[in-house]
């Protein structure tokens, strides 16, 4: 071992063994007993859940300041972290604006400040700038400030946004007038989505309930009405969830009501404000089912010509006829569980009138599809990689023998790993579509792709200071084999001269959860690793998205642990192909992820050196049994519910806060927000509490709770950088690398 590493391994040690170690705090037991199927649960630390309690609020700043005194001789190494990682950023920046209704929108970073500020102009020359929103002024006061709903009403006077102060993404939402600058007196609660209407005045919005935070009900609002807002929908089964949007074609307005299997969408006349909403078809057990709208029939570029030279704005075309009416785009699992798509009439929306467009692919992922003036645009997954699909329209939506499919084209993309994304597209006609490309290797990169011709024209390319050099680093993928057979995807990256002799360290993500597929991104502060010679890797395992729904059933529910055998597969991988070693095997995972590695480090405790855990869902079991706290009545479709009794007794087989025992354990940095909504900050103070009467081990065992955030952490960029400066220096320190 590197004699550094030792040392720092020492001034972390237990004060019997070291005297001048600081010593953690010692969270007291008062057992609370639980008896579920007649199974017996006793819970020590149970006191923790109750934030207002002072003697709650000391014990985490206790643990804090711990962490703090441990990582000390850190600090010197933090800090080189953080300026090199600020280095590579240009702090003044733009983003590439976005064209709606005749204005071009856009963000600015300005150096010293935390936030973006936000902008208009109009799309002419020499158009003075528009300041939106800036939320550096708007977090005055705050520790942390979330930006959500953020949608400009028709005639492009107003704004409706609404912000997070908290961290636990409960967010307020307020009315700007964007000719006189005036925030109206307009403030409503708990809001989750929102769009306008046709008529400038409406706006309809959907809030969540304050307790268990689900979105459940939808009303309007009508600017300068003496009556209360309009309760227009109230879902009543607490697996649901509302969400309001307005389509891209303007003419509706969309409320998509969905649990985590199960969907149905209701659809009303953007013109026709007062009328009632209409179902498209009414939900069905593990029927998913999500809307597009197109004004069929298809505007041709004469019609596209004629708009031009009429000077309208090309997002609110005058339609051929009802505007209304038009096709439905209905993207549906009725054909399998990696979906088909179909297209309704309007005014026949029935499922038996569902004509199908595209079929079901059994190895192809239909993750979304998004309607244009005269193109499709498919989100479509495949081996693992995500891929664009432009899809023409034409004859086709009226000629059901011809084949999409055989006159698309995907946009295609050369590394081994990638992400590539949908951009900003707000416009309904456009002969281009905004999309956004990176690698390990490549920075984050803004393409407009020619609709016409499929050129691909470069916007712009994440600016990375410092003489970075791409040509330097490699990406791979590989293939680890689970027990079961099957191959499960990694992608790795590492800088071209790192040996391949297991001497390397190798840090090692992964998710597997909600069929989230985990990005292949572009991090310039992952440089700071990459440059000292460590190894960066992905774990794809199932339970996420990366090769479409099938991937997620076989690892949720009932079928769980295969997240976590597939993690120690991808782990044992690395190690038998040299990459690295079991001492020099550093894992880390979030939220769903820090359930992963609390998994994985009860059942293969010897095969990690170091697991880094951020807002982990540990305690599974209590907090599922707790149906008042968010999230936990929607998440039966995801982990069971353990009222049911095989449920419970499968949740309990790997439930890392009950499967905690007296052996040895990896050095682990656990990391957690007071205010966060989607992992209380209890279950890693409770984890941590009870792993350190049990660990038999001297390896550190640290938390950090940051006091004033939620689920993500610090929200301003500067903040956010030291987070990871921290969580880098304590890995590298731990390895023996110092500078």
């Amino acid at each position: 071992m590197n004699p550094d590493a030792h040392v720092a391994t020492q001034s972390l040690t237990p004060a019997s063994q070291n005297s001048s170690a600081p010593q953690p705090p010692v969270a007291r037991r008062q057992p609370v007993e639980t008896v579920v199927h007649g199974d017996r649960l006793i819970d020590n630390y149970t006191w923790l859940r109750d934030k207002n309690n002072p003697e709650v609020i000391a014990y985490l700043n206790a643990e804090n300041a711990y962490t703090d005194a441990a990582l000390r001789d850190t600090e010197p190494l933090q800090e080189k972290l953080y300026q090199e990682m600020l280095g590579r950023i240009l702090q003044t920046d733009l983003s590439v604006p976005y064209r709606l209704r005749g204005y071009l929108y856009f963000t600015r970073t300005e150096e010293g400040k935390q936030y973006p500020l936000h902008y208009r102009r109009r799309d002419v020359e020499n158009a003075p700038e528009e300041l939106l929103l800036d939320l550096n002024a708007l977090s005055a006061g705050h520790s942390f400030l979330s930006l959500g709903s953020f949608a400009v009403s028709d005639d492009n006077a107003l704004l409706a946004y609404s912000l997070d102060t908290t961290g636990f993404r409960q967010y307020t939402l307020q009315i700007k007038n964007l000719h006189t600058s005036e925030t109206l007196p307009v403030r409503i609660e708990r809001v989750t989505s929102a769009a306008w209407a046709a008529d400038n005045r409406s706006l309809f919005y959907t809030v969540e309930d304050e307790t268990t935070k689900r979105s459940y009900r939808l009303y309007r609002h009508v600017l300068g009405a003496a009556e209360p807002d309009s309760l227009l929908y109230e879902e009543s089964d607490e697996r649901f969830r509302l969400d309001i949007e307005r389509t891209r074609s303007g003419a509706f307005l969309l409320l998509t009501i969905a649990s985590h299997t199960t969907s149905e969408v209701r659809f009303l006349p953007a013109t026709q404000t007062g009328a009632q909403f209409s179902l498209i078809a009414p939900r069905e057990d593990n029927h998913e089912y999500y809307v597009e709208h197109h004004p069929d029939p298809i505007w041709s570029a004469a019609d596209l010509y004629t708009l031009s030279l009429e000077g309208l704005p090309l997002s609110q075309p005058r339609p051929k006829g009802d505007a209304s009416g038009g096709l439905f785009y209905i993207r549906t699992n009725s054909g399998g569980r990696t979906f088909r798509l179909v297209t309704a009439a309007a005014d026949s929306r029935h499922r038996e009138a569902w004509r199908e467009f595209i079929p079901n692919r059994s190895e192809v992922m239909l993750a979304s599809a998004q309607a244009f003036s005269s193109h499709l645009v498919l989100y479509e997954r495949e081996g693992g990689l995500p891929y664009l699909r432009i899809v023409p329209l034409g004859s086709a939506t009226q000629d059901t023998t011809s084949d999409p499919l055989a006159a698309s084209r995907r946009i295609a993309f050369s590394e081994p790993v990638y992400n590539a994304s949908l951009g900003a597209n707000p416009e309904f006609i456009t002969d281009h579509l905004r999309f956004q490309y990176e690698s390990f290797i490549t920075p984050r990169s803004v393409f407009d792709y020619d609709l016409r011709t499929g050129e691909q024209i470069l916007r712009k390319q994440q600016p990375v200071l410092g003489g970075y050099d791409p040509r330097q680093y490699v990406s791979e993928r590989l293939h680890a084999t689970a027990p079961d057979g099957t191959r499960v995807p990694l992608s790795v990256v590492y800088r071209r001269d790192t040996p391949r002799d297991a001497t390397a360290p190798l840090l090692l993500y992964g998710y597997g959860s909600y069929g989230i597929s985990v990005p292949v991104s572009f991090s310039s502060n992952r440089l700071s690793l990459l440059d000292r010679g460590v190894i960066y890797a992905i774990a794809h395992v199932r339970g996420g998205g990366e090769l479409g729904k099938p991937w997620h059933d076989a690892a949720r529910m009932q079928k769980k642990r295969n997240t976590f055998t597939d993690f120690i597969a991808a782990a044992e991988h690395v190690i038998s192909a040299r990459y690295t070693s079991a001492q020099k095997l550093i894992i880390e995972g979030g939220s769903a992820g820090g359930l992963l590695m609390g998994a994985v480090a009860n059942m293969r405790p010897e095969l990690f050196r170091l697991v880094i855990s951020h807002v982990p869902f540990v305690d599974v079991i209590n907090t599922m049994l707790d149906a008042s706290l968010p999230l936990t009545v929607g998440e039966y479709e995801e982990w069971g519910n353990p009222q049911v009794a095989v449920d419970y007794a499968y949740m309990k087989s790997y439930d890392p806060y009950t499967n905690l025992e007296r052996k040895a354990y990896p050095t682990m940095l656990v990391k957690t927000s007071l205010n966060d909504s989607q992992v209380m900050y209890w279950e890693p103070a409770k984890y941590v509490a009870k792993l350190r009467t049990l660990k038999t081990d001297a390896n550190p065992l640290l938390l950090k709770i940051n006091m004033g955030a939620g689920h993500g952490g610090a929200s301003g960029r500067y903040d956010y950088l030291r987070e990871i400066a921290l969580d880098y220096a304590f890995l590298l320190s731990q390895l023996g690398i110092r500078g």
